[in-house]
């Protein structure tokens, strides 16, 4: 099955992806990335100076990292762009993947509406914030699609003795991608958690504001994963390698340390192999 067919089998069944009419040539690189990445706006920029450079054009899929990993493992990607770490390990060590290289960095936010009512300003910590919001039975917007996100907010509510299902009075499972699941906070006026970068380019729709204190367990980690074309066939070896090389470059690394920093005053994103990171 080519990269094509797999890709609009996937439109077909769930009327999640956008399907290109065009047909996928050899030169073509088929991304599957968190939505996140997508949603902030970062490849939005990145992708036209990758193209001109190589000559290869992305077809990007756009899921949460569950299913991302869950493709790379089936060989229905030529490269990752996750921030599932546990995840992302067990795919390299199972061998479907060749490598795995963090490249940038920011952080995860619990918002919600600025009355703030189950006073997650004053949480000592983010698992005691996840706490205070479902003792009040607060409204609290979950990805629920086994997302990079959707995980750590599982692994703060298991931290936190709860339900790592949620469930109570006031939680709602969105099954959609980050920046959906914003505007759904937003226009329910409700808590969510969020990377920083989405929730900066959703800020002003939606009207939320960052009630969390910054914590080791909220740091967000993004890595590029390569797929190994020797196991999972048509993997396309060398445009993934060229795509991760293009990540790491130090011009690349600087335009990501200040994406963001013009229109939200701060960069989105810091990256993680420059010598000396901008601070934001």
């Amino acid at each position: 099955m080519t990269h094509l067919r797999i890709f609009c089998s996937l439109v077909a069944a769930s009327a999640v992806f956008a399907c290109s009419d065009r047909v996928a040539e050899e030169e073509d690189l088929l991304l599957v990335t968190t939505t996140s990445v997508r949603d902030s706006g970062l490849l939005a920029e990145l992708l036209p100076i990758f193209q001109e450079r190589t000559g290869v054009r992305a077809q990007v899929v756009a899921v949460g990292s569950g299913a991302a990993l869950r493709m790379g493992r089936d060989g229905n990607a030529d490269v990752l762009l996750t921030h599932a770490p546990e995840g992302e390990k067990a795919l390299v060590a199972s061998g479907a993947a060749v490598s795995r290289v963090p490249f940038m960095e920011n952080h995860f936010v619990i918002a919600g509406p600025p009355e703030d009512p189950a006073g997650v300003r004053e949480a000592s910590s983010p698992a005691d914030a996840m706490r205070r919001i479902a003792d009040s039975s607060a409204r609290f917007v979950s990805r629920g699609d086994d997302s990079g996100t959707h995980r750590r907010e599982v692994a703060l509510l298991k931290e936190a003795d709860l339900d790592p299902s949620g469930g109570w009075p006031g939680f709602l499972s969105s099954g959609a991608g980050m920046g959906q699941s914003l505007q759904i906070a937003g226009e329910k006026r409700t808590y969510i958690l969020s990377d920083i970068g989405t929730f900066l380019a959703f800020q002003k729709r939606i009207e939320l504001e960052v009630l969390s204190q910054p914590a080791p367990s909220l740091r967000n980690v993004y890595s590029v994963i390569r797929i190994d074309p020797a196991k999972l066939e048509p993997v396309r070896a060398e445009r993934a390698e060229q795509f991760q090389a293009f990540l790491l470059d130090p011009e690349i690394q600087r335009q990501i340390a200040e994406f963001g920093r013009e229109r939200f005053g701060r960069p989105l994103f810091r990256p993680l192999h420059l010598e000396s990171r901008p601070q934001s």
